[in-house]
Order: structure tokens, then C-alpha cells, then sequence
């Protein structure tokens, strides 16, 4: 199991906090029936922002994998790989 350093979980938890700040300006856009432009364009913040925060995450794992005793050779190489396509 990979723990990320302190520092990392606190930058991801920064970015998840900024989406999710984002997502609750998108819907009150939604419930004051803003223009749907101005909507889509927000929401597609909030979905880079989401993505900044998971590649952030695995990469941070893929990282302490990399530094931890057995390195390259003990890195899944498949899981991380399948990790970074359910981002995409």
C-alpha cells in the first residue's frame, strides 16, 4: 500500500477543495439559469481540476514506488498504467 507524504495529501486536498468549490459555483450557475456557455465552461474547470488532483495522487504514488526499497522492480507497471487511463 503507498502512502503519500504529507506534503502531497495536502496539495491533492487543496486541488479537491478548489473543484469542489468550483462544482457548488456551477450548480447555483445552474439553479440562477446562467447562460449554458458560461455553465459548460465552468464545469470543464472543475473537470481539469479534478484531473489535476488525480494525476497529482498517482503520480505522487508512482514517485514513493520508485524511491521505495525494490524500485523500479517492485512497480506494477500494469496498475499504474491502468490508474493514469481511468483518468483520461
Amino acid at each position: 500500500m503507498v502512502q503519500l507524504p504529507p506534503a502531497d495529501v495536502r496539495s491533492a486536498a487543496n486541488r479537491l477543495k478548489r473543484a469542489q468549490g468550483q462544482l457548488a459555483g456551477v450548480l447555483r450557475m445552474l439553479e440562477e439559469g446562467r447562460d449554458c456557455e458560461d455553465v459548460v465552461t465552468q464545469l470543464a474547470a472543475v473537470n481539469r481540476a479534478l484531473d489535476r488532483a488525480g494525476f497529482s495522487i498517482v503520480a505522487g504514488g508512482l514517485k514513493q514506488c520508485m524511491t521505495q526499497e525494490g524500485g523500479a522492480d517492485s512497480l506494477d507497471a500494469q496498475k499504474m498504467e491502468k490508474l493514469f487511463l481511468s483518468l483520461s
